[in-house]
Parts: C-alpha cells; structure tokens; sequence
C-alpha cells in the first residue's frame, strides 16, 4: 500500500509539474486612441462635469432621479424572462468548469457483482469435471487518474474558466441591455405623455378659435372659407392625438414585457417625468476597454480559443493514466470476503493513436481558425463600441444644441401666434395667417419635447455605450 501511495504521489507530482502546448496568449492589437473625438473640449459653451457624483455601476438610472423609473428597473431584475434565461446560461458555464475541473482529479469507482450461472452441458471445451452450475461474486474498488503531462485536462479547464468569465460578463452585457432598453420605453412613453398633454391643451384651444370664427362668420364679419379652415385645424389635432395615443400603447406594452409582466394587465398612468438629464463622464478609451461587458466577454471567448489549441495540439501524445483496483472474487458467497479472496492490480496504461487519416492535424488547424475568429470578433466588438460611444456624445451634444434652439423657436411661435389671434380679431388678418401661426406654433413646441425626449434617450444610451455607471 505504501508503494502504491508513494507512485500516486509522483504522478501527481509530475502532472504538476507537466508541460503546456498552449500558445503565449496576448490581447488581439487594437488601434491606440488617446481621447473620444465627439466628447467635449474641456472648456467652451458647455462640457461635462470631470468626475460627478458617483453612481453605482449596476443602477446607472438612479442617475435621472426619476423613482417610478428607479422601481421599474427593480422589477426588471426580479422578473425578465431574458435575464433570468442568461442567468441559466451563466449557471450552464458553471457546470461546464466543474465539470473540466474532475479531470484534474482521479475517479474513484465500486463494482459490486454477485450472479450465478449454469453452462450448457455441450459448451465447447467444457471438461468433464466441471459443474453444471456455479456462482461468481466480486466486489472491487477501481482508481484511475489520468497524468496530464501535456496540460491537456489543464488548458481544458483554463478554457473553461475563460469561457465561464466570458458568461459572467454576458449576463452582464444582457442586463445591461435590458435595462438601457427599459429606459428608453419609459421615457418614451413619457415624452408622448407630454405630447398628449400639448395636443389636448392645443384642442382647447382650437376649439375656442373654431367658436370665434363661427360667431364672427354669423355675424357677416368671416368668410365661409375661415371657418372651414379652423375646423381643419381642430380634425388635424384629433388625428395627431390618435398618432400619438398608437404609439403610447406600443411603448407602454413594450415597458410592460421589459418589467416582466403581461400587456395586457399592465397599465403605466399618463404623467410628466421627474428625470433630469445627467452629465455623463465618457472617461478616456481605454477605460472603455475595461468597462464594456460584451468587450470583456469577446476577450475572454479569445482566451478560451488560445488554450483549446494547447488542447488540440497535446493530442499529438500518448493518453497515460495510472490505474488501481483491488477487491474479492469468488465463487463461494461463505468466503468471498476472506483474505485469500482478494486480488489487486497497478500499473500505467498507455494510448496513442498511430495513424487517425489526418484527424489531429484538423483539429489543430481548426483550433488555429477558431482562435483568429474570436481575435476577429474581438476587434469587432471593439470597433463596434467605439463607434456607439462617439455616436451618443454626438447625440448627446448635439442635442442640447437642438433643444436650445427649439425652445427659443417654441418662444418665439407662440408669441407669433398671440399676436396674430389679436390682428384676426382686430380685422387686421385673415385666418389664414392664425393656421399658419397656429401650425407652427404647435410644430415648434411638439420638436421640443422630441428633443427634451430625446436627450434622455441619449443619455441612456450613452451610459450604455460606455458600460454602465461610473465610479
């Protein structure tokens, strides 16, 4: 027993101290790139806050100050379909790695075997002297550990580990995703809550006008034609708000799923947004290489590539594992746990294939393929978020221009529009001038709220582009 423990001891020692075919792994080259191109100057018109106050990674939206959002995203957590599905995802990972851990492990088995049998009295070869029935009980413990001399079961498991980080930041990315999504829907809907609000007050207010123009025509003072012109303007309003309650539905049912609840018993009551659009601090590229959970996932998906090669390439040697068994064995169940019952066997088994028509080979070039594709990929996800980065601080920028300019014009057409009500009573106008004062008015305050809508969809999309929150 002792000899046996001590020749354990040295394979295990040996499969320690084993080599590995795996390559040197290093990071896929991606293009340097010292600053954002669209983030802004540190000083003009306008610019970031360098660092604000800081804002938990994994509840980014707290950061709009908005608590009806705040509890949507709560619930999300709790009851998404998707994200509950990529947490089994991240569990089958789990269970990918323990499994490729056992390997570095021996296995341990027990055979138990108690039976009796009868031979045929014309078995070829059977003497004369045998009987025609016999028992055969066996009870045997068998160790086998495979020496990993070449890191196969090694490289196995770091490819494993890699490919079970890689799903630790896709669940990441999905959530992520998730939650920069509801964001969206939510203030959507509210941004068409606003827009159903301006309609309404704009309907009153058409309706009052439609009242004057049919007095003033009664009183020979309009023409026929003004009054046709003001019912226009009130019909057209009426289509906007059925435009506008469509796509309320739409993205209220779409806040619905996100949340996890059916459409259909779920309903989100009409209100103005509480949120402020915050000041997002997009840091410097290469943070965005550390930040980003889908960069870190398509990086450790390489990882995972470069040591399949080591796993590809080990199959060029011999399989040598060390197996143990011992037990009882006998055909009389009164002894068959006695001393002079029992039987053992040691020693080293050995495999290797001498010719497989070109399989390893194959293996090893496709392991060679796989690795240059997730490389591939790598790159690609980088560039990709590169690209959406500078895309939301364009967005981000350009729509607080647009906002700014939108108001003023808002200022600007609802004064027009006074004082052109005013001349029309006062004879100095036709009606034409008030639907043309009227359509712009309206026009103008509906792009408002678009911008003030959208600046906080790019916000959102911005800190999703850039990872999530910050620190």
């Amino acid at each position: 027993m002792h000899r046996v423990l001590r020749m354990t001891a040295c394979a295990m020692a040996a499969t320690l101290a084993a080599c590995s075919f795996a390559p040197v792994y290093h990071a896929p080259a991606l293009p340097q790139v010292a600053a954002f191109k669209e983030a802004p100057a540190p000083s003009g018109v306008w610019h970031y806050a360098q660092w604000p106050a800081k804002v938990r990674h994994d509840e980014w939206w707290r950061a709009f100050g908005d608590p009806t959002l705040d509890r949507f995203e709560t619930q999300l957590v709790k009851d998404n379909p998707q994200l509950a599905a990529a947490v089994a995802r991240h569990d089958q990972s789990s269970a990918d790695l323990d499994t490729a851990r056992s390997g570095l492990f021996p296995s341990l088995t027990l055979e138990v075997d108690s039976e009796q049998n009868r031979q045929s009295d014309y078995r070829p070869l059977r003497g004369s002297g045998q009987p025609a029935t016999y028992g055969s009980h066996t009870a045997s413990i068998g160790v086998s550990y495979e020496l990993d001399l070449w890191g196969k079961v090694r490289n196995e498991v770091r490819a494993g580990a890699a490919q079970q980080a890689a799903s630790v930041d896709d669940l990441a990315a999905v959530k992520l995703l998730l939650q920069a999504d509801l964001a969206n829907a939510y203030f959507d809907t509210r941004g068409l809550d606003e827009q159903a609000d301006l309609l309404t007050r704009t309907q009153v207010a058409d309706a009052k006008a439609l009242k004057l123009t049919e007095n003033r025509h009664a009183g020979g003072i309009s023409s026929e034609l003004d009054v046709y012109r003001a019912r226009t303007e009130l019909e057209n309003v009426a289509a906007d708000q059925a435009r506008v309650r469509r796509a309320r539905a739409a993205a209220e049912h779409a806040l619905a799923t996100l949340a996890g609840v059916p459409a259909s018993l779920f309903t989100l009551p009409v209100a103005q947004t509480s949120a402020t659009v915050p000041d997002v601090p997009a840091g410097v590229p290469s943070e965005l290489l550390q930040r980003r959970p889908d960069i870190a996932a398509a990086e450790q998906r390489a990882v995972a590539a470069n040591y399949a090669i080591g796993v590809a390439r080990a199959a060029w040697f011999p399989d040598i594992s060390l197996g143990l068994a011992g037990g009882f064995q006998s055909d009389d169940p009164g002894n068959w746990l006695s001393a002079p019952a029992s039987f053992w066997s040691l020693g080293p088994e050995l495999a290797v294939d001498l010719f497989d028509g070109g399989r390893r080979n194959a293996m090893d070039h496709r392991a060679r393929a796989v690795f240059d594709e997730r490389s591939a990929d790598y790159r690609q996800v980088a560039l990709q978020a590169f690209r959406e980065v500078e895309d939301q601080l364009a967005n981000v920028r350009e729509l607080r221009s647009e906002a700014q300019h939108e108001s003023a014009a808002a200022d600007d057409a609802q004064g027009a529009l006074t004082l052109a009500t005013g001349q029309y009573r006062d004879g100095a106008v036709s009606y034409l001038d008030v639907v043309a004062a009227q359509t712009s008015a309206l026009d103008a305050q509906r792009s408002l709220i678009q911008a003030r809508t959208g600046q906080l969809l790019a916000a959102v999309n911005l800190i999703r582009a850039l990872g999530g929150g910050w620190d």
